[in-house]
């Protein structure tokens, strides 16, 4: 998963950045290679892809040269995935969105893959199918409704305050958690980052105007958010499914190494090296969100070498066989 310099197209017309070349497969019998979107537009602000800027890139909405892909192609982007699910579970009414509407209690790591798929098709793919896969996205959260937990109130899912939470905290984990697993980012850098997504926020519905571009404008937002979190029953039901979940087969495959499918030691293998990487997501939140929670974290050091080693082990793992993994 080691990121390209540039992003010319491969044999099977991806660029040559794109983690997973099944994923690529999948998207090109959908649209053609060179499509030119043109940019989105949300409201009066005009969204700017790379296909305005860079004539390199196949009509995504990043280009070769942007922070985003970057990030996003790095083996790291998997504890920043869990700690995202973690920090969205705070919210009261989010978490609560998940549960009455998703199968996360038979499947609590289908979540983390229908993302890990949507932020690859938002990244990688053309405008045109990031746009295609966007509007299904927002067609789903139009039809579907929670119930406060605290007034019983009935709200939308695609409330913008919902969505605008959702993309603050997988944003923020995921450049939070890449930077310290080892990517090196400048503080510019990490700002264009938070920049750059506006796009993504874009896709799924949001004002870009109304949305963080920077680290020290979502450091202020979630300062804004706190009162209104917590840690309730809701939250700490996800926080259980995340450190012991059932493990599906395609995850096993991916992380038990050690003994032949079917085997006691196959099914111990996988599920402590489960539970290993997503303690260490829990232990890269916020302090204050780890003060909310009340379960005891890793040490601030521990936590970083943790990371850094996963990042190592992911560095080793074939794109294919994650291609596999997530189903893309």
């Amino acid at each position: 998963m080691a990121r390209a310099a540039a992003a010319s197209p491969n044999r099977s017309g991806a660029p040559s950045d794109y983690p997973s070349g099944g994923v690529w497969n999948n998207i090109s019998s959908r649209s053609q290679y060179g499509a030119r979107c043109g940019g989105l537009r949300k409201g009066k602000r005009r969204v700017t892809t790379s296909s305005d800027t860079d004539a390199a890139s196949p009509g995504t909405l990043f280009g070769p040269d942007s922070i985003s892909r970057k990030v996003h192609a790095d083996p790291a982007m998997w504890p920043a995935g869990v700690r995202a699910l973690y920090l969205e579970a705070l919210h009261p009414r989010a978490v609560r969105g998940v549960l009455d509407n998703s199968s996360f209690r038979r499947d609590p790591i289908g979540r983390l893959t229908r993302t890990a798929k949507f932020v690859a098709v938002a990244t990688f793919a053309p405008a045109q199918v990031a746009e295609q896969a966007a509007r299904r996205v927002r067609r789903i959260h139009r039809a579907l409704s929670a119930a406060d937990p605290q007034t019983g109130e009935i709200f939308p899912l695609d409330d913008p305050a919902l969505l605008l939470w959702i993309h603050c905290a997988s944003t923020s984990s995921y450049i939070e958690v890449v930077r310290r697993s080892g990517l090196r980012l400048s503080p510019a850098q990490s700002d264009r980052y938070v920049d750059e997504q506006r796009a993504t926020a874009a896709l799924v519905g949001l004002e870009p105007d109304t949305v963080p571009g920077s680290m020290a404008e979502l450091d202020d937002y979630f300062a804004e958010q706190r009162p209104l979190l917590r840690a309730g029953d809701d939250a700490q039901e996800i926080y259980r499914f995340l450190t012991d979940p059932p493990m599906p087969p395609g995850l096993r495959r991916l992380t038990a190494p050690l003994g032949p499918m079917g085997t006691p030691l196959y099914g111990v293998a996988s599920r402590q090296v489960w539970s290993r990487m997503s303690r260490v997501a829990y232990s890269a939140l916020p302090d204050w969100a780890v003060e909310l929670y009340g379960h005891r974290a890793y040490s601030a050091a521990s936590t970083t070498r943790s990371l850094r080693s996963l990042r190592t082990a992911g560095r080793m793992v074939p794109r294919s066989l994650i291609g596999r993994v997530v189903g893309l």
